[in-house]
């Protein structure tokens, strides 16, 4: 029998728990990155919200929806250490918990589980607790390599909040940063620096690209074109303003670019079907990402570009689909 579904549509003999399960372990070294540097803390924000994730989607299945209980795909999983990766250590739990409401239940449930939403559930739980609670989500503590705890709880600007209040020529305020202060390239490479916990690390979240690529999880074009659109970019206001704030590399290795073209611009459900598509989707996530860190108020702006592309999904579907040969235009 012919099974009428909601997309995505794939000829494989793998199921969406092993493809899952893959993603998991892709985001296995950028897990282990976030506690070598935020300790305890950064352990405690994932587990709560893993834990508060499958809860939600379980009750949700349960109690809601009465359906077949989806938590044994562990796509919730996936969308508790999504969120998780876009928190600060120091989020309160029952923030956390509000976010994987949010996210679960809101942007994912109430379209009918899995498949069925349009927007990025992690983004959205992120972006609504953004909005709920700024202070909170833009306190960045110090990283500790190799320590449990922070053992002062400093707390420090991230690199795109340096950039965004970076000096000119000129002025004078004890507000603004200079080039000398930004951390270098290496520590940006490895994640010693402040942020969110999951984006941190761009050499840990690379081992997860390489590791879904060699696995044929996700292909190579989304986060290709998403993160050269932005080295693009960046290069031309770079060199054509020569204002400091668009360094090509700190955008590249810095902020979440890194985590939302590998692992939330290519989300099957909310991301397009064909190769045309997908080219069409991150060039404009990268464009979108560039304008909104450059010329908001905004420093970083990954998550408002994806979820702001996961509405044009079905319009870029509709135009970008492959004609058939012999088939009239």
């Amino acid at each position: 029998m012919l099974k009428i579904s909601t997309n995505p549509h794939m000829q494989t003999t793998r199921n969406t728990k092993s493809i899952m399960l893959d993603v998991i372990v892709a985001l296995v070294p950028a897990i282990i990155a976030s506690v070598l540097f935020f300790g305890a803390d950064a352990l405690r924000v994932i587990l709560i919200s893993i834990t508060s994730c499958v809860f939600f989607e379980y009750l949700a299945c349960r109690y809601w929806l009465k359906i077949k209980n989806s938590t044994t795909d562990y796509s919730a999983v996936i969308t508790g250490i999504l969120l998780a990766f876009n928190l600060p250590s120091t989020m309160p739990c029952w923030m956390i918990i509000i976010g994987s409401f949010m996210a679960i239940i809101v942007a994912k449930m109430c379209f009918g589980g899995i498949g069925c939403n349009i927007f990025n559930p992690a983004l959205v739980g992120r972006v609504f607790l953004f909005i709920s609670f700024p202070v909170q989500m833009t306190v960045w503590p110090n990283p500790h390599f190799l320590s449990l705890f922070s053992p002062d709880g400093a707390t420090g600007a991230t690199t795109l909040r340096m950039l965004k209040s970076m000096k000119t020529s000129g002025e004078i305020s004890s507000d603004m940063y200079t080039i000398d202060e930004l951390p270098s390239y290496l520590d940006m490479f490895l994640g010693n620096v402040g942020g969110c916990i999951g984006e941190i690390s761009a050499l840990a979240l690379l081992l997860g690209l390489a590791y879904m690529l060699w696995r044929k999880v996700i292909t190579w074009h989304i986060p290709f074109y998403y993160l050269a659109t932005v080295l693009v970019m960046t290069s031309i206001l770079y060199y054509t303003t020569g204002n400091t704030k668009f360094l090509p590399m700190a955008h590249l290795l810095s902020g979440g670019l890194m985590l939302g073209a590998i692992f939330m611009a290519t989300d099957y459900t909310t991301s397009p079907m064909t190769i045309k598509g997908q080219i069409i989707f991150a060039i404009c996530c990268g464009f979108l990402t560039v304008i909104i860190r450059s010329f908001s108020a905004y420093p970083e702006g990954v998550s408002f570009a994806i979820l702001i592309m996961n509405a044009f999904v079905p319009l870029i579907d509709k135009y970008a689909v492959q004609r058939y040969y012999g088939e009239k235009k």
